[in-house]
């Protein structure tokens, strides 16, 4: 079996933040910015709180099978769960979203990248 990875992503709305929650995600901002976002194992939370309430965690997991990708998912919706029920903040309308990387198109580099390995 080949290692397989996926990059799952986690999105919602923040829900009924008190102000000193609001104040403590702001203060914070700068490094949950979009700019800095990427797919990590334990997860890396994105989110413009001044312009909405909306947030995104993006997790890097792995598994050996395409059907493991339901229970990456899955570690990963209960990771930003924690994550936000361990800090207080109230949430809604959590979607995700899975992509096995072994099922990617290449693009035009990726693929003389290949074709040059392999001849």
């Amino acid at each position: 079996m080949t290692d397989r990875t996926f990059r799952v992503t986690v999105r919602g709305s923040f829900d009924g933040l008190t102000p000193e929650q609001r104040a403590e995600l702001l203060a914070e901002a700068a490094e949950h910015d979009v700019l800095h976002a990427a797919f990590t194992p334990e997860g890396h939370l994105s989110y413009d709180l001044a312009a909405r309430p909306f947030f995104t965690f993006r997790f890097l997991e792995h598994g050996e099978a395409e059907e493991d990708i339901v229970a990456a998912t899955m570690r990963a919706q209960t990771a930003a769960e924690l994550w936000l029920t361990d800090r207080g903040y109230g949430y809604k309308q959590l979607k995700c979203q899975a992509e096995d990387l072994s099922l990617a198109a290449l693009g035009k580099r990726q693929r003389q990248a290949r074709a040059a390995a392999e001849g």
